[in-house]
């Protein structure tokens, strides 16, 4: 009889993916390899730095690939380990049609939304960001178009008023990878079957840019709370302030929501070191 447990490719990139893949071998699920994104240059010196994925991977002995593209080569690189099925979380590439072919059973995708709502890169984020006081997880198998395939379950939670989109991430992580392990067997035994996704009710979260953070101190409290809480981990939120003729971006480091007010406690104007809110506006400088 096949071993479900050991025959399959794992793709993903960052904690969110290292932490699920840590959770499926602490469980018996250990792939035949990992495929993740290649190493990048990461802080001022631009150093080459391996995903997370791929030092937890290194560390337990696993074997990695990484691919730059998907080409017939990368591709048969794959097909050689024969595996029957893989699994995705927040690998980072969209996976092509011919690479799909190579795993008979499926490929099976952990997305941080309750689908079809917020398709695409950041569904966290952008339940935060429209106010949602609920989300979860969803575990649906990869098709060719973006996050369309059938769902085979799903695990709601509460979005808390004050959380973050690092704090929840964290929370999702956790369900997402305890739902996928507890489902893979019923879904490979063929068991499970997935339910197609309502195509009325599709919403899309798509790829953060860094001009996303910027607010004005002069919008909606609550619109500038939920980015601020949505987009404090990355890209950070920021506002321009002026003093004369200069004029310089603040990044927003510590807020809170009180009495309908956006409250700001703590910025780092540019170039500068971190600070209180009040002394930043004693020094002179106006938010725009």
């Amino acid at each position: 009889m096949e071993n479900f447990h050991t025959n399959f490719v794992f793709f993903g990139t960052p904690p969110a993916a290292r932490d699920t893949l840590a959770h499926l071998v602490k469980n018996g699920f250990v792939p035949k390899v990992v495929v993740t994104n290649p190493d990048r240059p990461q802080g001022r010196g631009l150093v080459l730095q391996a995903s997370p994925t791929k030092i937890w991977a290194q560390e337990n002995n696993i074997p990695v690939f990484t691919p730059e593209k998907w080409d017939a080569g990368a591709i048969e690189n794959v097909r050689s380990y024969n595996p029957a099925y893989g699994v995705v979380v927040a690998y980072g590439k969209i996976l092509p049609p011919a690479l799909l072919e190579v795993f008979p059973r499926g490929i099976f995708n952990v997305h941080y939304s309750l689908l079809p709502a917020y398709r695409g890169a950041a569904p966290v984020e952008a339940a935060i960001l429209r106010g949602d006081t609920m989300t979860g997880v969803s575990v649906q198998k990869v098709v060719a178009a973006l996050d369309a395939g059938d769902v085979f379950a799903t695990r709601g939670t509460e979005i808390m008023p004050t959380e973050t989109a690092r704090d929840l991430r964290q929370r999702l992580v956790v369900l997402g990878a305890d739902l996928l392990t507890s489902l893979l067997p019923a879904i490979l035994a063929g068991d499970i079957e997935g339910i197609p996704q309502d195509s009325t009710c599709v919403t899309y979260a798509p790829k953060i840019k860094k001009e996303d953070g910027k607010i004005s101190l002069a919008d909606d409290p609550h619109i500038n709370m939920n980015k601020y809480r949505a987009y404090s981990e990355w890209p950070g939120v920021y506002f321009f302030a002026r003093k004369g003729d200069r004029r310089i971006r603040v990044k927003v480091t510590r807020a809170r929501f009180h009495n309908g007010s956006f409250i700001i406690e703590r910025v780092t104007p540019e170039g500068k070191r971190e600070q209180s809110y009040d002394t930043f506006v004693r020094a002179g400088w106006i938010a725009e």
